[in-house]
């Protein structure tokens, strides 16, 4: 197997790059003081750089790349300290739809992405699930040929973004018999639609949602999501694994600079062998991140269990290792680490959410242990 990176990667790795490093701080700059949107001018840099588009298919305007592409850009994007809703749009909502919509569905709402007009959130996880993505309690009621949704959905990444929403819910048709799981497109401004905004710990955007009868209307029709969804998770899973890359590699570089400037006792810092031991150990537990993480893109569009086990032990494996080289760095730097001065607290809040977001790495220990072993328990 050719692990090496095709033309079309280099591109959109050095493009990004250069952008990232040269216009994003800028473009989010300009926003702020501009009546629109904080996001609005980077996400149209987004469109027309054609990042937007990576995730759909080509015949509704997008190209159709895998999640190994993909995964270079968000590690890019780790390296930047990106805040935009790219993966709850780009990836999250993309797939979704691009799976379960009918076709007038697919080719109005995934142009709107590629193009940039239209911010989506995927609302899924709920407040008692824990992280078990099966578990969905919301209410889809079909009355009268309309839908009524009623629930409540938690940590909506991009949400306060978003102009229309994806709610994964419950079906029950007008006899109140029980169905499968499908997913419903809410308009943000929809009546019975209360929303809860907030900044997380690392400087992204979230929501808390409620709904209580808010018309909706069915994505595709059939309420047969259960799989999409999971799937769609663990793809979304395994390109959060190379933005935790970029932010170690960030860390891993910050902390070899200061050791090198820093001097203490007439020496710097990295002529301390056991601090140069330190360092090694950083490189290598990013080195068994980062082929873990190669992994799991690898197989993020293959089917359960061969998925499941990919991105599940990258999970952990990466996991483990943001933790580690986060801690270490904040150590190198003494004092400074926490300071506002230096960005190496930044990139540890960023380390700490990536390791929760879709499964903590013991939740995803015991995921993979099922997959061997189907009879230990959930929980």
């Amino acid at each position: 197997m050719d692990l090496g990176l095709s033309d079309d990667q280099r591109l959109i790795v050095d493009v990004a790059t250069k952008y990232v490093a040269n216009q994003y701080a800028t473009a989010r700059r300009e926003a702020a003081v501009s009546s629109s949107p904080s996001f609005s001018t980077v996400w149209k840099d987004f469109a027309e750089l054609g990042w937007l588009g990576l995730a759909i298919p080509e015949e509704f305007g997008g190209y159709g790349a895998d999640a190994a592409t993909i995964g270079l850009l968000m590690e890019v994007f780790g390296r930047g300290l990106v805040v935009e809703p790219y993966l709850s749009t780009a990836v999250l909502s993309a797939r979704v739809i691009a799976a379960l919509g009918a076709d007038e569905q697919k080719a109005d709402l995934l142009p709107a992405i590629v193009g940039g007009r239209s911010i989506l959130a995927f609302a899924h996880i709920e407040p008692d699930a824990g992280f078990d993505a099966s578990h969905v309690t919301a209410e889809a009621r079909n009355t009268d040929g309309s839908w009524c949704l009623s629930g409540r959905k938690a940590m909506v990444l991009g949400g306060p973004n978003a102009d229309t929403l994806l709610v994964s819910a419950r079906e029950f048709d007008a006899d109140g018999v029980p169905r499968g799981v499908g997913v419903f497109l809410v308009p943000s401004s929809a009546v019975g639609l209360k929303t809860t905004s907030f900044q997380t710990v690392d400087g992204s955007h979230a929501s808390n949602i409620v709904l209580k009868d808010v018309s909706a209307t069915r994505l595709g029709r059939q309420a047969c999501a259960m799989d999409v969804i999971e799937e769609t998770i663990d793809f979304a899973t395994a390109l959060m694994m190379y933005e935790a890359i970029g932010c170690m590699h960030v860390l891993l570089d910050e902390t070899v600079t200061y050791s090198k400037t820093r001097v203490q006792f007439g020496k710097p810092l990295a002529a301390n062998q056991v601090l140069r031991h330190r360092m090694v150990a950083m490189l290598v537990k990013l080195e068994e991140a980062r082929a873990s993480a190669l992994r799991a893109v690898l197989f993020a569009d293959a089917a359960a269990p061969e998925r499941t086990k990919a991105v599940s032990s990258a999970k952990v494996k990466v996991g483990q290792a943001g933790r580690f080289i986060a801690q270490q760095a904040v150590q190198l730097h003494g004092g400074m680490g926490v300071t506002q001065e230096l960005n190496v607290g930044a990139y540890f809040k960023r380390l700490l959410s990536l390791e929760t977001v879709f499964g903590s790495p013991d939740f995803h220990l015991r995921r993979y242990a099922q997959t061997l072993h189907p009879a230990i328990p959930a929980n």
